[in-house]
């Protein structure tokens, strides 16, 4: 594990907070502006749950939407700043609480959640002892929903590693570059395999004008017992 990395981070988190939730609060992030922000909140209300954690909720947009359909939703974040960004947005519960906190004690989240959303924010290469976590966290029916980049809107090579966003493209130069951490889809797909999840659906949303993919939106089920050499499909 590169501690140096994720310490860049969280630390990035912290100093782009405030650009951050305006650059949200402002539609300025094309990606999320025409197709990730309606495909994630379709897919969690297709799933028609009544309790929600949202799992590295930023300035908390998602859990306000959640919340205006009547759904109970907490948002959780690492980050203070975000956090109390998240707060003076309206409505909703948050949490600040680390990964690392999380995984040493799953219940500072809550319990019972019919859907785990993480939305961009499974950032970080060693995600098996959160997964098991968040996995306690579900009901026995809950759905675990990851929406995260496309690998094919990433640049070469089609590897696992560490990437560096720098952010050049939200038009400011005063953001702090953050590492990030790249996994293929079958990488993915083992992953989830691997702690106890199996694959229950999965969307490619995509640009509306040229069709470039833009995000995988993978809906996973908690189920520990099962073993196969590939991930299941219902």
């Amino acid at each position: 594990m590169d501690k140096e990395q994720i310490r860049q981070l969280h630390h990035s988190w912290e100093v782009n907070g405030e650009r951050w939730t305006a650059a949200v609060r402002n539609g300025a992030i094309e990606s999320r502006r025409v197709a990730t922000d309606k495909s994630i909140l379709r897919a969690a209300l297709a799933l028609r749950p009544r309790k929600v954690l949202d799992l590295g909720c930023g300035e908390g947009w998602l859990v306000r939407a959640l919340e205006a359909q009547g759904i109970h939703t907490t948002g959780l974040d690492g980050s203070e700043s975000l956090i109390a960004a998240a707060w003076s947005g309206g409505s909703g519960q948050f949490r600040h609480v680390q990964y690392a906190d999380l995984i040493a004690c799953p219940e500072l989240a809550g319990h019972d959640f019919e859907l785990i959303i993480a939305n961009f924010s499974l950032l970080e290469e060693q995600l098996g002892p959160l997964l098991k976590s968040l996995g306690s966290l579900l009901t026995p029916l809950g759905t675990l929903l990851i929406q995260t980049v496309h690998p094919l809107s990433v640049p070469l090579p089609y590897s696992d590693g560490w990437r560096t966003e720098d952010f050049h493209s939200f038009g400011d130069k005063h953001w702090q570059a953050m590492p990030w951490y790249f996994r293929t889809l079958s990488s993915w797909l083992r992953l989830l395999q691997d702690h106890g999840f199996v694959l229950h659906n999965l969307q490619e949303p995509t640009h509306p004008t040229d069709g470039r993919p833009l995000s995988l939106l993978l809906s996973a089920k908690y189920a520990p017992k099962v073993s196969s050499c590939f991930p299941a499909v219902y």
